[in-house]
């Protein structure tokens, strides 16, 4: 995140604020759009907070964001059966 978009932020997403949209992201990946997947999230957030934590999944590699779609892509249990097998991640 920008350095200037970080001295603009009002309200800083708490631990709640991420679970809740990353458990929603998950449940909903690729179904909806960013404004969609707001509206579904189980407690109202403001979209600023809503969007730096979209940021932060993004950077994090766990969702991307494709045609306005949120996918969830994070899969750390599948990549733990590719290693069993053999298969090397880099």
């Amino acid at each position: 995140m920008a350095k200037s978009m970080r001295q603009m932020v009002l309200h800083s997403p708490t631990l709640d604020s991420i679970l809740a949209v990353e458990k929603t992201a998950k449940k909903y990946s690729g179904m909806y759009g960013k404004y969609q997947l707001w509206n579904r999230l189980p407690k109202k957030m403001m979209y600023q907070t809503y969007q730096i934590v979209l940021d932060y999944l993004s950077e994090s590699n766990k969702i991307i964001i494709e045609n306005d779609r949120v996918i969830w892509i994070w899969d750390p249990e599948g990549i733990r059966n590719l290693m069993k097998k053999g298969l090397l991640v880099r």
